[in-house]
């Protein structure tokens, strides 16, 4: 016979004692699902408090109505074939989810329980039904499975997807669409150590998980560099802690998505804000933030630089040859310099250089730049000299500001060309030095 995993319960209410049966009614009356004892014609002949609550009807009602009367008509026919199974002797239960009509028309959705209660010879006695009110699980069930569709139509529109991680196991893993985003259409879904091969090394620190796994922070946005099918994208990954009721931190969602032309746009209007529009040098403000950015613990440098001949060659050519001349003198002072090194121009034909360094950097660069701005410029309008004098200051243990060692670095540019032009005096920042007017 199918039993379905259920035990035929046999004997049950037959007892020559008293204490069985009463324990038996107590349990009945006293279960928090609804318990109905039906007899093989199929009309409920007792039903406990829980079933009247949930079907909102009376007991009355229960016992002198068939158990198909209560029943969703589009469930009525599952609940004959397996009514006559037991009846037959085929099956000696069954578990089901099942709808319930009440008498104003509302559905209760349920989980059923049958099972049967036999003689010894076999025959049917009574059925035991136990019927679990689910309508508010499956209408949440219902819910997050349409909120989930929603965010998949959504992610269709986007390029990315989600991983999600295990506090307690550590266990991490991506979505099947995000490992196809990363991988191709054959690709499996990535562990942890894999998804940080992906990553770009110098974003790993950004996109790190410690403060939403000590609990710190409940969500956090970070962007950072993925290697992809498509080649290197960027991505903006929405991280959220997820706890359980007593507040314990289980796992964190990511939501991974593709921006790589939002933040290309963004580094261009970064960069427009950032360069000098003639030169495409740094301006100031790019200036202060490259400042910012390097590293410090051997040594900076500022040099300021300013052409000696160029007042001359705007009054004489014009501005157009001194436009010329203001790219020229731009091209020079990058190919004196290092990759790392911020070039910028502050204004009219004055020019700044930031780099990284100490005293024989400083002096070494001062002079290199002075010898390339003493060869002659070809322009359309004739050949020009527009030399040029620089001025440096240098700093190890001191770590003034930016617009300080301009200061500093101005004054030995007005030493350089009190000197004679054409040079180059460098010295080490001092306080005196800085705070001198």
């Amino acid at each position: 016979m199918q039993s379905e995993n259920i035990k035929t319960v046999r004997g049950l209410g037959r007892s020559s004692s008293d204490e069985p049966a009463a324990l038996f009614d107590y349990a009945f009356e006293a279960a928090p699902i609804g318990v109905a004892l039906v007899a093989p014609s199929g009309k409920i002949v007792k039903a406990n408090a829980s079933l009247v609550k949930m079907l909102q009807r009376t007991s009355h009602e229960l016992t002198t109505l068939p158990f198909g009367e209560i029943t969703h008509p589009d469930d009525r026919a599952a609940d004959r074939m397996f009514f006559d199974e037991i009846l037959a002797g085929t099956r000696d239960g069954f578990k089901r989810e099942k709808r319930y009509v009440r008498p104003d028309g509302s559905i209760v959705e349920a989980e059923l329980t049958v099972i049967a209660m036999r003689k010894a010879s076999g025959e049917v006695v009574r059925l035991l039904s136990m019927i679990e009110d689910v309508t508010e699980a499956k209408r949440t069930e219902r819910q997050l499975i349409e909120r989930a569709t929603q965010l998949e139509l959504a992610m269709e529109a986007v390029r990315g997807g989600f991983w999600h991680l295990d506090v307690a196991t550590q266990k991490f893993e991506t979505s099947d669409r995000l490992a196809r985003f990363i991988g191709g259409e054959d690709a499996a879904r990535l562990d942890l150590k894999g998804y940080l091969r992906r990553m770009h090394p110098d974003d790993h620190y950004i996109a790190r998980l410690t403060p939403l796994l000590e609990g710190q922070i409940d969500k956090a946005v970070a962007e950072y560099r993925l290697k992809t099918v498509n080649g290197e994208r960027w991505m903006r990954c929405d991280r959220r802690l997820l706890k359980d009721p007593s507040g314990k931190p289980f796992r964190i969602i990511g939501v991974v998505i593709d921006y790589t032309e939002e933040h290309i746009r963004w580094a261009e209007l970064e960069s427009d804000a950032d360069t000098d529009t003639l030169t495409g040098l740094y301006n100031r403000r790019g200036l202060q933030k490259k400042f910012d950015r390097i590293r410090k613990d051997n040594g900076y440098l500022v040099l300021t630089i300013d052409l000696d001949g160029f007042k001359e060659i705007n009054d004489t050519l014009g501005h157009a040859a001194g436009d010329g001349v203001l790219v020229e003198t731009a091209s020079r002072l990058k190919a004196a310099v290092r990759p790392s090194d911020a070039v910028g121009r502050l204004g009219g034909d004055e020019f700044a250089v930031l780099l990284e360094g100490g005293e024989g950097v400083a002096q070494r660069i001062a002079d290199r730049i002075v010898g390339e701005l003493a060869v002659p410029i070809d322009l359309v309008e004739g050949t020009v000299v527009a030399q040029g004098s620089v001025g440096g200051t240098w700093s190890i243990s001191i770590t003034p500001t930016l617009d300080l060692l301009m200061k500093a670095a101005d004054k030995c540019l007005y030493e350089a060309k009190r000197g004679g032009k054409k040079r180059a005096v460098v010295c080490e920042y001092t306080e005196d030095i800085g705070s001198a007017s």
